[in-house]
C-alpha cells in the first residue's frame, strides 16, 4: 500500500495500547503498510482535580484529536467509544469499530472480594455519575468520591488507602495486562455499562476513501449494531458524562435487546426499561428506548440536573 497511515491518540497507556493495537491490524490486514503513531495531550487529560461533568464533558478526550486529523498533521484517531460524545464535529465519522470486549465494569479492591462484601458507609472511587448512581441504588450507605486519572494512577491511590474500593472498565484493565486487579465483574443486572464501552472505534474524515478503504477489513458488524443502538439512545437523551446515562445493548442472532438507565446521581430516583426488536432497526430502537423512558419521568429528571448544573 502507498501512503504512510499516522494515527493520532492520547498518551496515556491504555489509549497508547489501543492505538498500537489498531496499528496491528492495519498491518496485518494490508502487509508493508507504514503507520506512525502521532501521541497527543488532551484537555482531559491535563485536568484531573475535577470531575469530568464539571468541567465540559467526555469531548475532552478527543476535541484535539479531532482537530489534528482536520489540520491535516494525523489520518485517524482511536477512541474508547465511551469517551466519544453522540454529536461528532461536522464531516467527521466513526469509520470503522474492532470486536467488543468484555463491556462489564469491574469493581477492584485489595482487602473485599466483592462489593457486597464492603462494609457498610465504605468509600469508592469513581469517575462516573453513571456508576454513582447505580452504586448509591445499590448500597445507599456508600460515600462515593471522584476518582480521575489513567488506571495505574487510579490503582496507586486504590493502593494508598484512599478508598476501600474502586469502579473501572473491565475491558480497559484488560487490556493493559492488569486483569488480575479484578475481583469481582458486575454483571450489567447490577451495573450497567456506559454506552460505547468495551469498544474501540476509528474516526476519519468522512471524505478520505483512502483511509476508509485501509479501514474497511477490521469492522466487526455485530458490533456496530449495537454501537448504533446505544448511540442513538444516548443521542435523543441529550446523554452525556453530565448526567447519569447507561445503555448497554446484545445482539442474540438477529434480534437486538437494548437496556437503558437513567437516574439521578444520588440514585434514589431511576429510570430503567428495555426493548428488542430487528437488528437491522438497532438506531430507532435506541430511539424509541430513549422515548419510553423520557414519557417515564427522564425527562423532568434531566431538565433538574441542568437546572441544578449537573448537566
Amino acid at each position: 500500500m502507498t501512503g504512510e497511515i499516522r494515527i493520532a491518540t492520547r498518551r496515556s497507556p491504555l489509549a497508547l495500547w489501543q492505538a498500537e493495537h489498531v496499528a496491528a491490524r492495519l498491518i496485518a490486514a494490508h502487509p508493508g503498510q507504514s503507520v506512525q503513531l502521532v501521541p497527543m495531550v488532551t484537555e482531559g487529560d491535563r485536568i484531573l482535580d475535577r470531575a469530568l461533568a464539571n468541567v465540559g464533558g467526555k469531548g475532552l478526550f478527543i476535541k484535539e484529536l479531532e482537530v489534528a486529523i482536520l489540520a491535516g498533521q494525523a489520518d485517524l484517531a482511536v477512541h474508547s467509544m465511551k469517551d466519544v460524545p453522540a454529536a461528532l464535529p461536522q464531516g467527521m465519522i466513526i469509520a470503522t469499530v474492532l470486536e467488543r470486549a468484555d463491556p462489564r465494569d469491574a469493581f477492584v479492591s485489595n482487602h473485599h472480594a466483592t462489593l457486597a462484601e464492603l462494609p457498610k458507609g465504605a468509600r469508592i472511587g469513581t469517575s462516573s455519575l453513571r456508576r454513582q448512581c447505580q452504586l448509591q441504588r445499590l448500597r445507599p450507605d456508600f460515600e462515593t468520591a471522584t476518582l480521575r486519572g489513567n488506571v495505574e494512577t487510579r490503582l496507586r491511590r486504590l493502593d494508598q488507602g484512599q478508598f476501600e474500593g474502586i469502579i473501572l472498565a473491565t475491558a480497559g484493565l484488560e487490556r493493559l495486562g492488569l486483569g488480575g486487579r479484578i475481583r469481582e465483574r458486575l454483571p450489567p443486572q447490577r451495573m450497567l455499562p456506559a454506552v460505547g464501552q468495551g469498544i474501540i472505534g476509528i474516526e476519519c474524515q468522512a471524505g478520505d476513501s483512502r483511509i476508509r478503504s485501509l479501514l474497511a477489513p477490521l469492522e466487526h458488524a455485530p458490533t456496530r449494531r449495537c454501537l448504533e443502538a446505544e448511540r442513538a439512545f444516548a443521542a435523543r437523551l441529550g446523554g452525556s458524562c453530565q448526567s447519569p446515562v447507561a445503555g448497554f445493548a446484545t445482539l442474540t442472532g438477529e434480534v437486538l435487546e437494548l437496556q437503558g438507565l437513567v437516574g439521578s446521581p444520588d440514585g434514589r430516583t431511576v429510570f430503567a426499561d428495555r426493548i428488542l426488536g430487528a437488528a437491522t432497526d438497532a438506531a430507532s430502537l435506541g430511539t424509541a428506548l430513549a422515548d419510553r423512558l423520557l414519557a417515564a419521568g427522564a425527562e423532568a429528571l434531566l431538565a433538574a440536573l441542568a437546572a441544578a448544573g449537573a448537566h
